[in-house]
């Protein structure tokens, strides 16, 4: 069945909400896959013996492919159908992971890492365009939307319990094999609760849009991820701004075409611009804070990564609960409301972070669940309002726009606050405070928390203490730094979107979605 654009506040039934679990099925899949492979890293290292670059390249493609690739495939669901592109998807992940798994060389794996990559960018706009043509009823589809979003978290907490669990008893490739029998339900149950939605006036896919938002979201990821990894350099500042003109590019010729791969009109309406612009920059905050804490837990407190993901559950469990209340929400205030006060809330949790140098796991643990109880409803609030703004012939090209800013955000976030927090680091840890640590290892200790921790596990002896508690304190200081510029960040996000969303009124049954123009 297809639907063509227009207005259908019909109520959801059975199917479509079982439908609902059968598309949370892959969600949870790819937010696994981003943890399990970082916990295989260690025995993947010491049986395939790639090279440092070859390690970055098989860690960092699958990002890298799904973001590059978001935006095409979500168009490209428009066209041919969101259920079709989304099994294909399905099955090439599941291929993809069998070969994965059974690599033998690095070459081998870094290419399987691509295609999953380009396949689970099929798998995300899918989901979510399915769910704006299945849940036509605005208090539904906001329900449906944080059922969506809590898959993500669930996999997320899964990923290092799972893997921990297989790494334990199998051998390293067996973390992708978890992937496989997930895959063969999705693409057993799928064409029997997921109907199928396709733009009949799409017109043709125009391929070089596709290849200009590829080439675009790739250089500027790379860029954006050197910089995090290695500092400012040539190389990656070169890469951005290459991409940046690409993005120019593309965006000129959007503007031309009768069919372009994106609807640029979508961004004239202030629910659609200013929910993505929302969520890019709250991602910014918080992938800056993660890195930082996911090291404190680990470097500072000593905790292994197991342990590290359990203590985290309170947060993700918060978080769910405030994504599964924000229906309630939308039904008493106003989404701008929603959206201001959930990201003042998540400011405060920040806050709270600035107090880490006084305290220790439980005031970490507390600024993190009050974060994810405002942010999450957030994001709920933000990817409703842009799904609900996207008439349903436009719901993959929509839902990859949000996707692919949630991307840009998370690897900004990285690389500006991780390399704030860095300097921050490098500038406590000054040459006069490392006197006695042996000349050539003063830049490694220097340089990260790991690093320093290495030297004095090299050095030993009173030298070895003085250093640990030096560095843990430095970078304690500069989590609680972070921290503080994230909070402000927020508070000013906040600001904007309550100034920016205060005239979008409470979301009814009735509710008529704004009038978008129509695509030049």
């Amino acid at each position: 069945m297809s639907k063509e654009r227009g207005v259908d506040n019909s109520m959801a039934g059975r199917r479509e909400w079982i439908g609902l679990a059968v598309l949370a099925l892959p969600c949870m899949l790819l937010a696994m896959d981003l943890t399990v492979l970082h916990l295989a890293v260690p025995s993947l290292s010491a049986q395939l013996k790639p090279s440092s670059a070859e390690l970055l390249w098989i860690v960092d493609i699958y990002g890298f492919m799904i973001a590059g690739s978001l935006i095409t495939m979500g168009t490209l669901g428009d066209r041919i159908g969101r259920r079709k592109l989304l099994l294909i998807g399905g099955a090439a992940f599941g291929v993809a992971s069998v070969v994965a798994a059974f690599s033998s060389t690095p070459g081998i794996l870094i290419a399987t890492r691509a295609l999953l990559g380009v396949a689970g960018a099929t798998l995300m706009p899918s989901t979510l365009a399915l769910i704006r043509n299945m849940f036509h009823d605005p208090r539904q589809r906001t329900t449906a939307i944080a059922f969506w979003l809590n898959s993500f978290m669930v996999g997320s907490a899964l990923g290092p319990l799972l893997g921990g669990f297989m790494l334990e008893h199998f051998w390293w490739g067996s973390v992708f094999l978890l992937n496989v029998p997930v895959m063969a339900m999705l693409i057993v149950l799928g064409p029997f609760f997921l109907p199928e939605f396709r733009d009949r006036n799409a017109g043709r896919l125009d391929i070089l849009s596709a290849a200009l938002s590829l080439v675009s979201i790739l250089l500027i990821i790379y860029g954006i991820k050197q910089v995090a990894q290695d500092g400012l350099g040539a190389v990656p500042i070169a890469a951005a701004i290459a991409g940046i003109a690409v993005a120019a590019v593309f965006v000129a010729r959007q503007r031309k075409l009768e069919h372009p791969l994106i609807d640029l009109n979508l961004f004239t309406v202030p629910a659609f611009g200013v929910s993505v612009t929302t969520q890019l920059i709250a991602l910014v905050a918080m992938a800056g804070i993660y890195f930082f804490v996911a090291q404190y837990f680990q470097l500072v407190l000593g905790m292994s990564p197991l342990t590290s993901g359990l203590w985290l559950l309170p947060s993700t469990a918060v978080g769910m609960l405030g994504s599964f209340l924000t229906p309630a929400l939308g039904r008493r205030f106003r989404p701008g409301y929603v959206i201001g006060g959930g990201l003042i809330i998540a400011a405060l949790g920040m806050v709270v972070l600035t107090g880490v140098g006084g305290a220790g796991l439980g005031l970490v643990i507390t600024g993190f669940v009050i974060i994810s109880a405002g942010l999450n409803p957030t994001m709920t609030m933000t990817t409703d309002l842009i799904m609900g703004v996207a008439p349903p012939d436009r719901a993959g090209a929509a839902s990859a726009i949000s996707e692919t800013s949630c991307e840009l955000g998370l690897a900004l976030g990285l690389a500006v606050l991780g390399s704030v927090g860095t300097a921050s680091y490098r500038s406590i840890m000054a040459a006069d405070a490392l006197a006695g640590i042996p000349a050539d290892a003063v830049g490694a200790a220097r340089g990260t928390l790991g690093g320093a921790l290495g030297v004095a596990e090299s050095i030993g002896g009173e030298g070895a203490n003085v250093l640990r508690e030096l560095a843990r304190g430095a970078f304690t200081e500069s989590l609680a730094l972070v921290s503080a510029i994230s909070a402000a960040i927020v508070i000013a996000t906040a600001i904007f979107a309550l100034v920016r969303l205060r005239q979008i009124p409470i979301r009814t049954d009735s509710a008529e979605q704004p009038e978008i123009p129509a695509a030049a």
